[in-house]
């Protein structure tokens, strides 16, 4: 994930279009002739949109942007610490 990547996606994209992207992307990576590494791309993508939607969620429920990203990099960050 590249919170710069999702900070864009987040200010520049609808909930309803990233969303879409998600279902596209989801729908391509079930494409039989994909390479491990174009299946990658596609994992990092969907990733980034998620991280997107959360943003948007927490930003609607009335955080401010940066707090937003910043608690959902935290977030991120946690979890895999604990694996």
């Amino acid at each position: 994930m590249k919170l710069p990547v999702i900070k864009q996606i987040q200010q520049t994209c609808s909930v309803q279009a990233i969303e879409t992207a998600i279902e596209v992307l989801e729908n391509t990576s079930e494409a039989a002739s994909l390479k491990e590494e174009e299946l990658n791309v596609i994992g990092e993508l969907i990733s980034n949109l998620c991280g997107a939607l959360e943003v948007h969620q927490l930003v609607a429920e009335g955080m401010p942007e940066k707090d937003a990203l910043n608690n959902f990099m935290k977030k991120v960050m946690g979890s895999i610490d604990r694996n």
